[in-house]
């Protein structure tokens, strides 16, 4: 099976974790960062094995195929 790396955010909410995925929109949550971790992989991987039956593999397929994956701060105003 092929690997590839994403992007994993994670922020605490009330007494859990809740874990992002920004590439593909997939969330999930936990007790602690790992476990958020551990149960947004599942959630992905989920995800991923669905994407042709949902209709949706050549939407994420560019960015699970490219190289390149950047994060980076960004500053907007709150009101």
């Amino acid at each position: 099976m092929k690997q590839t790396t994403l992007t994993a955010t994670i922020w605490r909410e009330d007494d859990s974790y809740v874990s992002l995925c920004s590439e593909l929109g997939v969330s999930s949550f936990g007790n602690t960062p790992d476990e958020a971790i551990d149960m947004l992989r599942d959630a992905v991987e989920l995800y991923l094995e669905n994407a042709h039956q949902l209709g949706i593999w050549e939407d994420i397929r560019a960015v699970l195929e490219s190289p390149h994956h950047f994060t980076a701060p960004l500053e907007v105003a709150v009101p």
